[in-house]
């Protein structure tokens, strides 16, 4: 039985392990280059930097390809893994339970992120490892019963040399990414194939035969008794969009806002980001100190990166975002969003100020990294783990899946969709 995974992060990866163990013959079509970190030499942009002499954030895909960043609107930059290992090796490595709106439509992946955590073993960061702001901030927290949580991370510290860079890819192998799955698929048999863009699924009536692909400038197809979708929220929706297939309007992001501050030789870059968080309604808060902003955002030019201080706010944000048939993604904040974000800011604030850190307390970038909730299951869909619409052999697998913005983590709950998803097809296609 022949299966195409399109897409290698959290979601494809997990796919592709489990479809070649249970006796598939898999092909990984992954649109990126094979991934490479980048530098951790960053010093040598602080004074390009300050003058503004970088530019925008477009051109940092000169430097590192595998950061693919699209404005989304004026005010808001998504950002996704274009590479083998997808979004999950510019992750920070936070592996967290979430499921929002999965209640609502009958959804208990329970089993599917036990299984993960027991074989990922996520452990908080050493906590004598935070740089001392860090930990100033969160005993701040719990006094203002914010119950601050250490965050369960997919890092080994005795290999981790807290470069703080983990969202530019881990150097030393230290950080759990999802091309660990992908080495054990292709032991057992699959096949990765890089720089192969999957343009749309090749229809037969209302059954897909195998895929239309863009491997290196050449155009070919690519038959298999089952394809699956893994490319993430813009990648899936736009194959689908192509290939005449409707999507739902509802793209979210978990939209991120950091407030920056000073304190001079804070270096928080000198530990992993987001080592502990605080839980909200719609909201976590998180030491995070945003390179994006850092690098390219104007009102933090004059602040080096030794003296900068981050508190981020990761927001559920409203599902209200469009994917194009050209690829053109659209999606802005909307007054309830900026409204919940006044709120998480001014509660950062406080926590801030109180450990000492010092004005001017600046707002970062809005940017989103987790794209989901443009194929979204209901709660009839539930038991197929299929969108009832979509045709016979074709399956998705990643956040597109996800009905509600998480405001949280996600790297779990895509790889348990996954997981699950991968358990129906199995059971589907052993009756045949």
């Amino acid at each position: 039985m022949k299966a195409i995974v399109v897409g290698s992060g959290a979601g494809g990866a997990t796919v592709a392990r489990k479809l070649q163990s249970n006796g598939f013959n898999v092909n990984i079509l992954e649109a990126g280059s094979p991934f490479k970190p980048f530098t951790r030499n960053i010093s040598w942009s602080e004074p390009l930097r300050r003058w503004g002499l970088l530019g925008g954030e477009g051109n940092f895909r000169h430097l590192f390809p595998h950061m693919n960043m699209v404005h989304s609107s004026a005010d808001l930059l998504l950002v996704r893994g274009l590479t083998t290992g997808g979004s999950t090796v510019l992750s920070c490595g936070n592996i967290v339970r979430t499921h929002r709106g999965l209640e609502e439509i009958g959804l208990d992946l329970t089993p599917e992120f036990q299984k993960l955590e027991d074989e990922l073993s996520p452990e908080p960061f050493p906590h004598e490892r935070w740089r001392p702001l860090t930990s100033e901030m969160y005993h701040v927290a719990e006094d203002m019963g914010l119950n601050p949580h250490p965050t369960p991370k997919a890092v080994d510290p005795h290999l981790c040399v807290s470069c703080g860079l983990c969202e530019v890819g881990c150097q030393r192998g230290a950080r759990w990414d999802s091309r660990r799955f992908l080495k054990q698929a292709t032991r057992k048999g699959a096949t990765l194939h890089t720089n192969c863009k999957v343009e749309k699924v090749i229809l037969e009536g209302n059954t897909v035969k195998g895929v239309e692909v863009n491997h290196q400038g050449k155009k070919k197809s690519l038959k298999a008794d089952l394809v699956v979708l893994s490319a993430g929220g813009i990648g899936t929706p736009h194959i689908l969009r192509n290939s005449g297939l409707e999507i739902e309007n509802r793209l979210w992001a978990d939209i991120v806002l950091t407030l920056g501050g000073v304190t001079p030789g804070a270096r928080q870059l000198e530990e992993p980001p987001m080592v502990w968080y605080t839980e909200h309604k719609d909201y976590i808060l998180s030491p995070y100190l945003d390179i994006l902003s850092h690098f390219f955002h104007k009102p933090w030019r004059k602040v080096s990166v030794k003296d900068r201080v981050g508190l981020m706010v990761k927001l559920a944000d409203t599902e209200n975002g469009s994917v194009y048939e050209d690829g053109a993604v659209e999606k802005h904040l909307t007054e309830h969003d900026v409204e919940r974000f006044d709120e998480a800011i001014s509660l950062a604030k406080e926590v801030m100020v109180s450990a000492g850190v010092s004005e001017p307390l600046v707002k970062g970038m809005y940017n989103g990294g987790h794209l989901g909730g443009t194929v979204p299951l209901e709660k009839e869909d539930v038991p197929f783990m299929k969108p009832s619409w979509l045709p016979d052999g074709l399956w998705v697998a990643d956040l597109s899946l996800a009905p509600r913005s998480q405001g949280m983590p996600t790297i779990l709950l895509t790889a348990a969709l996954a997981l699950r998803v991968v358990r129906e097809i199995t059971r589907q296609y052993e009756k045949r």
